[in-house]
């Protein structure tokens, strides 16, 4: 892969790949320049904040309410399962039980527990349980 920049005056930034063949990996460098720019409204503590996708470890339904969590803070989202889903398709979110989606960029690491299930750990030392229904789309992911 070759990497070239350079600064265009009075245009904007403009991203060209070029490649001998679509496959995978451009597949999904495509996918990661898109969701660099994605962020969410979200609130906490009564202030509404923006959050770029990047700072985001994972979502949660907890309640039919939507969290967003990040490496330190928890944010109160106004979005329902398939909207986050919806909206998180190009990106490297992928779902992992019926009620969380987590960054594929903040996972550190994958380990197998009792009853087939998969353990997530995540860059902040968290963990997650990855349910049977979903280990192959982290499997596959990751």
């Amino acid at each position: 892969m070759k990497i070239v920049t350079r600064q265009v005056e009075k245009q904007p930034l403009t991203i060209i790949i070029e490649y001998p063949e679509y496959n995978e990996f451009v597949a999904r460098v495509v996918k990661k320049i898109n969701s660099i720019d994605m962020d969410f409204s979200a609130s906490i503590e009564d202030r509404q904040v923006r959050i770029p996708l990047s700072e985001i470890y994972y979502f949660e339904i907890v309640d039919r309410k939507a969290f967003i969590y990040t490496e330190n803070e928890v944010y109160r989202l106004d979005l329902s399962m398939a909207e986050l889903e919806d909206m998180t398709k190009e990106s490297e979110i992928v779902r992992i039980s019926r009620t969380c989606l987590i960054n594929i960029d903040h996972l550190k690491g994958i380990k197998q527990i009792k009853n087939s299930h998969l353990e997530a750990e995540l860059d902040n030392n968290e963990k997650l349980i990855v349910s049977r229904k979903y280990l192959k789309d982290i499997k596959q992911r990751f």
